[in-house]
């Protein structure tokens, strides 16, 4: 029998060889596929330890930073580079490290768990380490955590991402993964280009996980392209060059002077199609179109409707602190409009934002920094909360940026989210007097209202209103005041002038005509019925909105404070808003403007009849809180540590909380122990099948195959094709073990002898197995033991070998059939 053999390895140092060599073709040499191929001797090495893993090294850096230049854009500034390149690092070092040492898939799973551990804080959350480098147990729970939600937060975060320095652990955690996966192709297989592969699924990553405005989508393109053909190329050549048997100096050289040819004429073939690429792409590519994003195509799970409509408390505003000031704005834009919320569906009941996506936008999360594709300088303006309280922040125009000041700043930053649709923006720690913000803001020009009738309506998706909610005398007014025009800007002015001069404008002040607050169903229908309408900006602009949509007109609501002819503001000065500069307008879209403001407030017109001054007016119903639960009697004072103990004990368990920690806990003891557990129970379950065969004479030869498999998984490389005997020579030469050349006379004895052999028979024999296992075992020390058990080496051989996934996948089927006699 030969020293060689058709799995690859080479003959042992000091072993003499047969004078039979049906597997191999000589001394020195060894082959490469198992067809006869030779290979000089040094082909023995590790790949990662050869010169040329410095090619495939400088080629997947550079596939690997093309693919990182995807995260700017999202990221709005260069510090996504030390998450990234750190990711790449230490992705393509535990890569090298499992080439050279030649570890198992769940070794180098294990060292990269283990990596993203050490090395996560110090990359990607330096906040949270120790002198920016030793993790702290917060640094492992963020990691954890952001290992499973992160991607969620990732896109559902209105950019860029400088604002969440958290977030870092996205980008480190999809480059490790990343250069991981396509260094081990790379540094493993024999078909090195496969490595390809995962670069090109995570530029597509990438390109999801970031916006609308690309990096150099040409650029990292044709990088990738042309390094990857490169790198084919150069693999191949090797490949075809490894094969020869012969090296002399001559020989040597004509190599080299091969290598460099084709290296020089790929490269300049490839510069010039880059060239030409570069150039027509642009042309050739289509213009307009927006690629596809995650974070445009996914709702982000939160619930605007947890928060009362703003427009709930308009008369709170007009009424009971009317003179009041409520905030305080520095460098007011003239012409402007402070929003405190944007309201796009209506229930019959309130008018209410939504924020589901489409037209009405999204409430994301948002940081100091807010990313927009609008044009222009954005200005700073302070805003000073004086007596006003909620979650809704008052704001001017599109937002670019959003920094808050004083104590809570922190919390309120923490749950900021912004409706980029509705200019919308919201904390969920909440406002209150002593609070203040700086806006950074872009405020368009609005036109004037001869421009808007000779416009364009855009057409939008808004939510739909249930008819049967809907005031039932609207449709009917709607219809007189429209006439017969057809034109939707008509229309809208012409219902707007038609509310306007009939209707009285009151808030219900006392000396005003008698105005209820609110705009239900009822209420604006009770509006419309009258001939003279009375109310105030609630229920015009309520009514104004309804009547629009039933006409085929987009429009909603939006609620804030702008200065009119009675207001105290002086231009140039900052403008302390009262109460009474609360005002409600619709908003419709008009092409080449987008949302435009319209009014629609009445005169106010003195009441006819006066009430005398004695007598006290009824105030109009106003929403209040509920009262508070009465004091308990005195002879009952003592129960109240016994009703809170109960409440205590009546507490829900939060079973989220607890999920989130086994969620965090457990899949990353799955990924480390699933594989462990999964290997050692096939090989259990292996050994089972063959002990308990049907046939005896299977069970002799399972218990063969059982030492075959222990000697494979320990390094020892027994030929596929040996028989029994052959196979013990290389186990006795290899593993100085002679009591396998007995064993395997036995097995060969037992199986094609005579009759079948005796359940005594097989006993002894399977004594003898696990006798010569447990030697070859002991003869390695406890870290190479470990490794055998938990290697695949002999479940890859036992289902193809060398042939590929293909004849693997074939003889799946036909596995135990092989293993007969």
């Amino acid at each position: 029998m030969s020293d060689e053999n058709t799995r690859g390895n080479a003959p042992a140092a000091g072993r003499t060889q047969s004078s039979q060599t049906p597997y191999g073709t000589g001394p020195g040499y060894r082959t490469g596929t198992g067809r006869g191929t030779t290979r000089r001797k040094e082909a023995d090495r590790p790949r990662a330890l050869t010169r040329l893993a410095l090619v495939d090294l400088a080629a997947l850096v550079v596939m690997l930073g093309a693919v990182a230049i995807g995260f700017g854009p999202v990221w709005g500034s260069l510090g996504y580079l030390q998450p990234t390149i750190g990711g790449v690092v230490v992705g393509l070092g535990i890569a090298w490290l499992g080439a050279w040492r030649r570890f198992p898939a769940v070794v180098v799973t294990a060292l990269a768990v283990l990596a993203y551990l050490l090395f996560g804080g110090a990359l990607a959350l330096p906040h949270t380490t120790i002198f920016g480098v030793v993790p702290t147990l917060d640094t492992l729970r963020e990691l954890l955590l952001a290992s499973v939600e992160g991607w969620k937060q990732f896109v559902t975060t209105v950019p860029p991402m400088r604002s969440f320095p958290d977030l870092g652990v996205v980008p480190f955690l999809l480059m490790l993964i990343v250069a991981l996966v396509a260094g081990t192709i790379a540094w493993r297989a024999k078909h090195a280009v496969w490595a390809v592969v995962p670069v090109v699924v995570s530029l597509v990553g990438v390109i999801l996980l970031g916006t609308v405005n690309e990096a150099l989508p040409v650029v990292q393109g044709l990088v990738i392209a042309i390094v990857a053909l490169l790198w084919g190329g150069v693999r191949v050549m090797e490949a075809r060059v490894g094969t020869h048997s012969i090296s002399t100096e001559s020989s040597r050289e004509a190599t080299r002077r091969l290598r460099w040819y084709r290296v020089r004429t790929g490269a300049t073939i490839l510069a010039v199609a880059a060239l030409a690429a570069g150039f027509t792409a642009p042309i050739l590519m289509p213009s307009g179109q927006d690629r596809v994003v995650l974070r445009d195509a996914i709702v982000p799970p939160f619930d605007v409707h947890q928060f009362t409509s703003p427009l709930v408390a308009f008369r709170h505003y007009a009424k009971d602190v009317r003179e009041e000031e409520i905030l305080t704005v520095s460098a007011y834009p003239e012409g402007a409009r402070i929003r405190i919320a944007t309201l796009d569906q209506y229930d019959g009941v309130v008018y209410d934002a939504t924020g589901k996506g489409g037209d009405t936008g999204v409430y994301t999360r948002v940081g100091e920094e807010i990313a927009t594709t609008d044009k222009g300088t954005p200005i700073p303006i302070q805003v000073d909360i004086l007596n006003y309280s909620g979650v809704w922040v008052p704001e001017i125009g599109n937002l670019t940026g959003l920094q808050f000041k004083g104590s809570d700043a922190e919390a309120q930053i923490d749950g900021a989210y912004y409706n980029t649709d509705t200019s919308t923006a919201l904390t969920t720690a909440g406002l209150g007097p002593g609070d203040s913000y700086t806006l950074h803001t872009l405020v368009k020009e609005q036109p004037d209202e001869e421009t808007l009738l000779q416009g364009t309506i855009m057409d939008k998706n808004l939510p739909e209103t249930d008819p049967s909610v809907m005031p039932p005398g609207l449709a009917g007014k709607a219809t007189q005041f429209m006439g017969t025009t057809t034109n939707p800007a008509e229309k809208l002015f012409l219902m707007r002038d038609a509310l306007q001069d009939s209707g009285v404008f009151s808030s219900g002040l006392a000396d005003q005509t008698p105005s209820r607050p609110g705009h239900s169903a009822e209420r604006v229908n009770t509006l419309v019925a009258e001939e003279k309408m009375v109310g105030d900006d609630e229920q015009f602009a309520v009514a104004l909105a309804l009547m629009a949509r039933q006409a085929g007109i987009p429009a909603r609501v939006v609620m804030g404070f702008y200065p009119d002819k009675d207001s105290d503001y002086v231009e140039g000065e900052p403008w302390t808003v009262l109460g009474s500069d609360v005002h409600a307008w619709i908003e419709v879209p008009f092409e080449g403007y987008g949302w435009v403001p319209i009014d629609a407030v009445p005169d106010e017109q003195p009441q006819i009849q006066p009430l005398p001054q004695s007598r006290q007016e009824p105030k109009p119903p106003v929403l209040q809180d509920p009262e508070p639960p009465e004091e308990p009697d005195q002879a009952k004072a003592g129960s109240v540590e016994d009703d809170e103990q109960d409440e205590a004990e009546n507490d829900p368990f939060d079973w989220g909380l607890l999920g989130m920690i086994l969620l965090a806990v457990g899949i990353p003891l799955l990924v480390i122990l699933g594989p462990i557990v999964a290997i050692l129970a096939y090989k259990a379950r292996r050994r089972t099948a063959r002990r308990t065969a049907e046939q005896p004479a299977d069970r002799i030869s399972g218990g063969w195959h059982e030492v075959v498999d222990v000697v494979t998984d320990l390094g020892t490389v027994v030929p596929l094709g040996a028989t029994r005997r052959e196979s013990a020579g290389v186990i006795a030469g290899e593993r100085q073990a002679p009591s396998s050349l007995m064993l395997a006379h036995r097995a060969d004895a037992s199986v094609f002898g005579q009759g079948e052999p005796s359940p005594a028979d097989v006993d002894s024999f399977w004594l003898e197995v696990d006798e010569l296992v447990g030697g070859l075992r002991s003869s390695v020390n406890k870290r190479q033991r470990i490794i055998a058990a938990l290697s695949l080496r002999s479940v890859w051989a036992r289902m193809g070998g060398g042939r590929g996934v293909l004849a693997m996948i074939g003889e799946l089927g036909s596995r135990r059939k092989k293993e007969s006699r």
